[in-house]
């Protein structure tokens, strides 16, 4: 798959609340998550896909309720591709809390390779 086919698809499953089916179809085996800074029971960095699914299920626990999630349409620039995602979540403890990330993604051999969210 180009970068523009995986950035589609990528986007068209995160707008479903896919994510799992994203990162297992997309991610290569020894893709890295980069958070913009640690935060309770998250690292910084997550190496593999088996710890980035991992980590999608631990923070699918901290939801209490989803009220919206929009995603943009990718932009795609060589090797590399960005999106924003909007969460509108009840976080368990934590309350009601909108967020809005940059998400920027790195291909390589048709696989992401590394994503990285910015606040």
């Amino acid at each position: 798959m180009s970068t523009q086919e995986i950035a589609g698809r990528l986007v068209a499953l995160c707008r479903k609340g896919d994510f799992e089916t994203a990162q297992r179809e997309l991610f290569s085996p020894d893709a890295v998550s980069i958070e913009p800074h640690a935060t309770p029971g998250f690292d910084k960095e997550t190496k593999g896909l088996p710890a980035i699914i991992e980590k999608g299920h631990t923070f699918q626990q901290m939801v209490e309720a989803m009220h919206a999630l929009d995603v943009s349409e990718p932009v795609v620039a060589g090797q590399s591709f960005a999106c924003t995602m909007r969460l509108d979540a009840t976080m368990k403890g934590e309350g009601r809390m909108n967020m809005t990330e940059l998400c920027v993604y790195e291909v390589k051999d048709g696989k992401i390779i590394s994503e990285q969210f910015h606040i």
